[in-house]
C-alpha cells in the first residue's frame, strides 16, 4: 500500500477521495497494526515525502497511543505494550531520527509523539535509555536538532508523572534545559524551547527548589529570560514564574522584590501576551494567599506548616497603582466579543483577587483613582473608575464598603441609563450585580437597599433591559442578584409589588431579534427562574399564570418541522430554558398544598409536552426535560404511576448514555426521585432499571463520576420497594462490597480523595436505604450475612481518618440503622468491631449539628439492640 499517496489523499478537497483515503487507512490499521505504525513512522522520518504527508503521518501516529476517554486511552496503551518488540524498537528509532529533521513540521510532531511512547514505556521500566539519548543529542549541533530535542524533553516531562524520572535524571534534564535557556545560547529557536522545556519540568524540580544555590540560580536564569529580546522567550520565561509561584509559593521571598520590579516593566512597557503573564504571576500569589489565609482562617499563626508571607500585603502601595493604570488600556469591542482577554481585563481581576485577599487594606488605594476618573469626560476613565469599583467589592467588609456604595448608587443608576458610553453602562450594571451580590441579602447585618430606593432600582434595570444585548445582559444578572438577596425574607418581599412588571419584562427580553447575542435570552430564563423561587406565598397566584405561558412557548418550539441543524440546535437550546423554567415553577408551586393542587390540574399537559421534547431525540434537552421530569414526579406523588408506562423508554436510553456521561448522572437522579414518589408503584420497572444500573456499574466506559449516584439510587429503589429488594441483593450488595474495598485504599491527590468520599457517601447511602427498607420485614435475617463486611468497611474510613462531614454523618446514620434493623443479630457485631466506639463518641462530641443528631440517633439504637 502507498501510504504517501493515501495520506496526500486524506487531505484533499474532494469529499469522495478524502473519505476513500480515510477507510483505506482504518482498515490498513485494523489489519495490521504493527505494519501500519511502521509505515507512518517510515513516512515521518523520510527528508524525501511530502511535509503534508510527514505531518499527517506523526499525527495519525500519536493520536494511535492517546485519547482523551480514560477507557479509550487504556485499550490504546494496553495495545501498544503489546505490539512487537522488534517494531517498536524501528518506530522509535524512526521517530528519534526525525528530529534532527531539517522540516519542522516534521520534528515537532515527532517530539509529541516519543514523549506519548515515553508516557507509555517509562511508567512500566521500559526504554532507560531514551533520556540519556536526548540528553546526548542536546550538546550536538545542528541548532534545529537542538530545539526539537528540548521541545521532546518539555513534552516528555508533560507526559511522565514526576516519581518515574530519577533525581539523577532529572538533575540532567534541567542542567540541559536551563543551559539552552542561557543569555549565552545565540538561537532563538532553542532558547524559546528550552524555556518552554522548564515550564513543563518545574513540577520535577522538588529537590532543586529546597537547595540554596540550585534554586538561587534556576530563578536566576528564568528571570534573565524575561529581558529576552525576542518576546515569545519573554513570554515563557513569565509562563514559568507563574508556575513557580503556585508550585513553589512559600520559596519566593528572596526573589520577590526582584520579580515585582520586572512585572511592573512588562505590564508598562511590552507587548500584550508578556503583560498579560506578568499581571498573571501576581493573580496566582492572590491565589496561594487566599487559599493559605482560608485554610487557617483568623487563627493563622506562624507555626502552621504553610506559612503565608503577605506578598500582597506588602506589595500594596505598589502593585495596586499598577493594577489600576491597566484598567485604562480597554479595547473598543471587547464587550461584544464573549472570549475577550485583554490587559484591562486581566488587571480588574487581578485586583479583585487582591481586595480579597488583603479585605479592608485594599480601600484607601482604590478610592481616590475612583473619585478622580468616575466624572472624566473619556468613556475610558469613567469606565476604569467604574470597574475598579466593582472589583473591589469582594473582600473588604460591609462595614467598609456600605458607606462608599450609598454615596455612589444614585450616581451609578444614572450612569447606567444616561452615560453616553455603552462600555460604561455594561461595566455600571455588572458593577451593580456585585453590589447586590455581596452586599445584600439575610447573610450581611446592614443593607444597601431600602423601600425607598427599591422601586427606582427596579425602574433602572427593567429599563435597562431594553438596552444593546450586552448590557441588557449584564442589567438581567444584577436583577437575579437583587431577587436572591430577598430569598428568606419571610411572609412578604419587597419585590412583590413589582413582580408582575419584572417577570412581563424578562419575558419580552426572551423574545428579542437579538437576544441570541451576548447570552442575552439565557440570561433573561436564569433571571426568571430566580425570580420565581426567591418569590413569596403573596405572588404564586401570579406564578401560576406563567405555567400555560411557558407550556406555550414549549408547545412553539415542538411546532418547527425541517430545520437545518444549526435551527435544529437553537431550538434544542430553547427547549432546554423552558424546560429548565418549568422545573423551577413545579419545584416552587409543588412545595405548598393549595399552589400544588392547582398545578396538578396542568400535569398531564405538561408531561405530554415533555415527552414530546423527549421525541425531539437531542441529548442536551434530555438533560432538562429530565430534570423537570423528577421535580415533577415529587410534586405529582402515587399518581405519576400513570405516565410511566409512556416514560420508562426514555428513562431507560438516559440510562444507556454512556457518551453523555451527565445525562445519564442526571437520570440516575431522577430514578432516585420517581422511588420516592411512587414508593411500591415502581416494581414493575425494579427489573429493567437495576439490570441497567448493575451493568453502568460493571462498564469501564462510563464515567467514573455516575458511579457514586448509582449507589446511592440502590439505596433508593430498596426504600421504595422494601422486602422486594431481596431479588436484588446479593448482586447488589456484591457491588457495594468490591467498591467499598477500593475506597478504603487509596492515596492520591485531593480531587482523588474528594472523589473517594463521594464514592463511600454513595456506597453508605445505599447501606441506609437496604437497612431501612428491609425494617420490620420477616426477611430481615437476609441481611445479617453482610453486617461484618459493613462494620470493616466502617472501621476502614474511621482508620483512614481523611473522610469529609458528609460522609461521617452518613457512617455514623449506618452504624445505626444496622443496629435497628437488625437489633440483637448485630449486638455482639458491633461491640466486637474495632472503631465504632472511639466512631460514636467522635460524632457525639462533633461541632456540626447534623452528625452529632446522627450520633445520638445510633447511640440510642445501639443501646437497644444491646440491651435486647
Amino acid at each position: 500500500m502507498e501510504v504517501t499517496q493515501v495520506l496526500l489523499n486524506a487531505q484533499s478537497i474532494d469529499g469522495t477521495v478524502r473519505k476513500n483515503a480515510e477507510e483505506s487507512l482504518k482498515q490498513f490499521q485494523e489489519q495490521n497494526l504493527p505494519g501500519f505504525l511502521l509505515s507512518l513512522s517510515g513516512e515521518l522520518a523520510n527528508e524525501e515525502k511530502p511535509v503534508e504527508t510527514r505531518k499527517l503521518a506523526g499525527l495519525i501516529l500519536k493520536n494511535a497511543l492517546d485519547a482523551k476517554e480514560e477507557h479509550r486511552k487504556f485499550e490504546l496503551v494496553q495495545r501498544w505494550l503489546s505490539l512487537d518488540g522488534n517494531a517498536k524498537s524501528q518506530i522509535k528509532a524512526s521517530l528519534l531520527t526525525t528530529l534532527s529533521s531539517i522540516v519542522s513540521d516534521a520534528r515537532s510532531t515527532a517530539s509529541q509523539a516519543i514523549a506519548k511512547v515515553a508516557g507509555i514505556e517509562l511508567p512500566q521500566k521500559q526504554w532507560p535509555e531514551l533520556i540519556g539519548s536526548l540528553l546526548s543529542n542536546v550538546n550536538q549541533q545542528p541548532a534545529h536538532a537542538k530545539q526539537a530535542t528540548l521541545e521532546t524533553l518539555g513534552y516528555l516531562c508533560e507526559e511522565v508523572p514526576p516519581n518515574v524520572i530519577d533525581q539523577d535524571q532529572v538533575n540532567k534534564i534541567l542542567t540541559a534545559v536551563v543551559q539552552g535557556m542561557s543569555a549565552s545560547e545565540v538561537n532563538t529557536d532553542v532558547r524559546l524551547a528550552a524555556t518552554r522545556a522548564l515550564y513543563n519540568a518545574i513540577g520535577f524540580a522538588q529537590a532543586n527548589f529546597i537547595n540554596d544555590m540550585e534554586r538561587d540560580y534556576l530563578m536566576r536564569v528564568v528571570c534573565e529570560a524575561t529581558l529576552s529580546p525576542e518576546s515569545r522567550i519573554r513570554q515563557a520565561a513569565f509562563e514559568c514564574l507563574v508556575s513557580i509561584s503556585s508550585t513553589y509559593y512559600e520559596k519566593l521571598a528572596a526573589y520577590i522584590q526582584d520579580i515585582f520590579n520586572i512585572t511592573v516593566k512588562a505590564v508598562r512597557e511590552d507587548e500584550e501576551p508578556v503583560a498579560l503573564q506578568a499581571i498573571e504571576f501576581w493573580s496566582s500569589i492572590c491565589d496561594e494567599e487566599i487559599d493559605i489565609l482560608e485554610e487557617f482562617g483568623v487563627e493563622f499563626t506562624g507555626d502552621s506548616d504553610i506559612t503565608c508571607f503577605y506578598f500582597i500585603k506588602q506589595a500594596l502601595p505598589a502593585l495596586v497603582p499598577m493594577l489600576l493604570e491597566t484598567l485604562l488600556k480597554q479595547e473598543e469591542d471587547q464587550d461584544q466579543d464573549e472570549g475577550a482577554w485583554n490587559i484591562a481585563m486581566a488587571g480588574g481581576t487581578c485586583l479583585g483577587l487582591v481586595a480579597r485577599t488583603v479585605g479592608d487594606d485594599i480601600v484607601p488605594f482604590v478610592v481616590p483613582f475612583i473619585e478622580e476618573n468616575i466624572q472624566k469626560p473619556d468613556w475610558r476613565q469613567r469606565e476604569a473608575a467604574t470597574y475598579a469599583f466593582g472589583s473591589i467589592l469582594e473582600g473588604p467588609s460591609p462595614e467598609k464598603l456600605i458607606p462608599l456604595v450609598n454615596v455612589a448608587l444614585n450616581f451609578m443608576l444614572s450612569a447606567l441609563t444616561k452615560d453616553p458610553s455603552s462600555h460604561v453602562k455594561d461595566t455600571t450594571a455588572w458593577a451593580l450585580g456585585r453590589i447586590f451580590e455581596f452586599l445584600h441579602g439575610s447573610a450581611v447585618g446592614s443593607t444597601v437597599i431600602t423601600q425607598e430606593n427599591c422601586q427606582q432600582l427596579v425602574t433602572v434595570l427593567l429599563q435597562s433591559m431594553n438596552d444593546t444585548p450586552n448590557v441588557a445582559e449584564k442589567a438581567c444578572g444584577a436583577l437575579y442578584f437583587l431577587a436572591q438577596g430577598y430569598e428568606e425574607v419571610g411572609p412578604s418581599s419587597p419585590l412583590t409589588p413589582f413582580f408582575q412588571e419584572i417577570v412581563q419584562s424578562l419575558l419580552s427580553v426572551t423574545h428579542r431579534e437579538d437576544a441570541g447575542e451576548s447570552r442575552l435570552r439565557t440570561a433573561a430564563y436564569e433571571t426568571l427562574n430566580e425570580v420565581v423561587r426567591c418569590s413569596t406565598d403573596e405572588t404564586a397566584p401570579l406564578v401560576l399564570q406563567l405555567v400555560p405561558v411557558i407550556m406555550m412557548e414549549l408547545h412553539n418550539t415542538l411546532e418547527g418541522q425541517n430545520l437545518s441543524s444549526d435551527g435544529r440546535e437553537k431550538q434544542s437550546e430553547l427547549q432546554g430554558l423552558l424546560c429548565g423554567c418549568l422545573q423551577v415553577i413545579i419545584q416552587k408551586l409543588g412545595s405548598s398544598e393549595p399552589t400544588k393542587y392547582v398545578l396538578m390540574q396542568f400535569a398531564d399537559q405538561v408531561m405530554g409536552l415533555f415527552l414530546r421534547v423527549f421525541a425531539c431525540r437531542s441529548a442536551t434537552v434530555h438533560e432538562e426535560a429530565m430534570l423537570a421530569i423528577g421535580a415533577l414526579a415529587y410534586a405529582t406523588g402515587p399518581d405519576f404511576a400513570k405516565y410511566m408506562p409512556e416514560f420508562y423508554r426514555y428513562l431507560e436510553t438516559g440510562l444507556q448514555n454512556f457518551e453523555e456521561y451527565q445525562v445519564c448522572a442526571v437520570t440516575v437522579g431522577v430514578v432516585g426521585d420517581i422511588c420516592r414518589a411512587l414508593e411500591e408503584k415502581i416494581v414493575p420497572y425494579c427489573d429493567g432499571i437495576m439490570t441497567q444500573l448493575l451493568k453502568n456499574l460493571s462498564s469501564n466506559q462510563l464515567n467514573r463520576s455516575v458511579k457514586p449516584p448509582i449507589f446511592s439510587c440502590f439505596g433508593d429503589i430498596a426504600l421504595a420497594v422494601g422486602e422486594y429488594f431481596e431479588k436484588y441483593l446479593m448482586w447488589a450488595m456484591s457491588a457495594l462490597q468490591s467498591a467499598a474495598e477500593l475506597s478504603t485504599h487509596t492515596t492520591g491527590d485531593d480531587e482523588l480523595i474528594e472523589y473517594i468520599n463521594t464514592l463511600r457517601n454513595g456506597i453508605l447511602e445505599a447501606y441506609s436505604g437496604i437497612f431501612q427498607g428491609f425494617k420490620n420485614s420477616p426477611k430481615t435475617q437476609l441481611l445479617i450475612p453482610y453486617a461484618p463486611h459493613i462494620l470493616q468497611f466502617l472501621d476502614g474510613i474511621y482508620m483512614e481518618k481523611d473522610m469529609d462531614d458528609v460522609v461521617m454523618k452518613t457512617a455514623i446514620g449506618v452504624l445505626g440503622d444496622l443496629a435497628d434493623t437488625l437489633g440483637s443479630h448485630a449486638a455482639s457485631l458491633i461491640q466486637q468491631s474495632v472503631s465504632s466506639k472511639d466512631f460514636l463518641n467522635e460524632c457525639l462530641s462533633s461541632e456540626d449539628v447534623m452528625i452529632k443528631e446522627s450520633a445520638e440517633w445510633a447511640k440510642l439504637a445501639i443501646s437497644r439492640a444491646i440491651s435486647v
